[in-house]
């Protein structure tokens, strides 16, 4: 039964060591947010890159996310939108290192973090 365990255990090790860590962390669904210690500019470049990969519109003013107008909350989402569109890899949420993957849902009022 040891050995059972011992070989599970490296087969997990084998995976994440292989980038195979996706989708879920200990079972629970993730999510990318901006580091709250990212600069203005990171932020901004953030936001343009992800929006010129998938579909940011919940962004635009008078759209469910477009509130509160700050540059954090929009990263953050459209951070979260690319993470999710390529399938929730940790590489897909890195953005030279201004990503965050959390387990806590960061959605708010009718802003649903997907």
């Amino acid at each position: 039964m040891a050995k059972v365990a011992a070989l599970s255990l490296f087969f997990l090790l084998l995976s994440f060591i292989s980038g195979g860590t996706s989708m879920m962390v200990n079972g629970q669904k993730t999510w990318c947010v901006a580091k709250p210690s990212s600069d203005q500019a990171t932020l901004l470049a953030n936001i343009n890159y992800a929006c010129s990969q998938v579909d940011c519109r919940v962004l635009q003013r008078g759209c469910p996310c477009f509130s509160p107008d700050n540059l954090m909350n929009h990263a953050s989402i459209a951070m979260n939108l690319y993470y999710q569109s390529k399938g929730r890899n940790t590489w897909n949420c890195d953005f030279k290192g201004s990503g965050l993957i959390v387990v806590t849902n960061p959605s708010y009022a009718t802003c649903i973090y997907e």
